[in-house]
């Protein structure tokens, strides 16, 4: 997969929405109403993880759950992080 310049993860960013490019990646926290909430909606995330075989650097505190992607092959933001990130997004909306 090849690396996305600048200026098309800046694109990018604009069909997401609290995403952000930092340090070679796009990230987002998103808050939940309490911690089985983001823990219920973290499992989800990870089973579509999976299935795109493509994983997050997150972490997680309490009702806050913190996303960073990027392609590490890559060593830089591709097609699969937005991919990813779209289908992270579609997750935290039908909760």
């Amino acid at each position: 997969m090849e690396k996305f310049t600048d200026e098309q993860i800046y694109d990018y960013l604009g069909q997401l929405d609290g995403w952000e490019y930092v340090d070679g990646a796009i990230e987002t926290t998103f808050e939940f109403k309490d911690f089985k909430e983001a823990f219920s909606v973290m499992t989800r995330i990870a089973f579509e993880c999976e299935a795109q075989g493509h994983h997050p650097d997150w972490s997680n505190v309490y009702k806050t759950v913190n996303i960073r992607l990027s392609t590490h092959d890559a060593n830089g933001v591709t097609e699969k992080d937005f991919e990813l990130a779209r289908s992270i997004e579609e997750i935290v909306e039908s909760e």
